[in-house]
């Protein structure tokens, strides 16, 4: 389907347009996993485990949530929640 067309459909209020997609090749850019292996101590895992059951999530998501709150923190160049010190490092 032409992007033209596409976009006229959208404007006239057509509700359905699912049938006009193809979901089954559907992506969310950047947003493909890659598989990584990562070694942590034990007692790093056993307070991971603790975390994840308090908030009620499992491990790998915890995992991923904190390193996302990281990783925006430190592209906005701003401390974490309870660094005291000012510095995002």
């Amino acid at each position: 389907m032409k992007a033209k067309y596409f976009d006229s459909k959208l404007d006239e209020g057509t509700d359905d347009i699912i049938d006009d997609l193809d979901v089954k090749t559907a992506r969310r850019v950047n947003q493909e996993s890659k598989r990584i292996n990562v070694d942590f101590p034990a007692w790093v895992v056993e307070s991971l485990d603790r975390e994840a059951a308090r908030v009620g999530v499992t491990r790998q998501s915890i995992i991923k949530v904190w390193l996302v709150e990281r990783l925006r923190a430190e592209a906005a160049n701003k401390p974490l929640k309870g660094d005291t010190t000012g510095n995002a490092h």
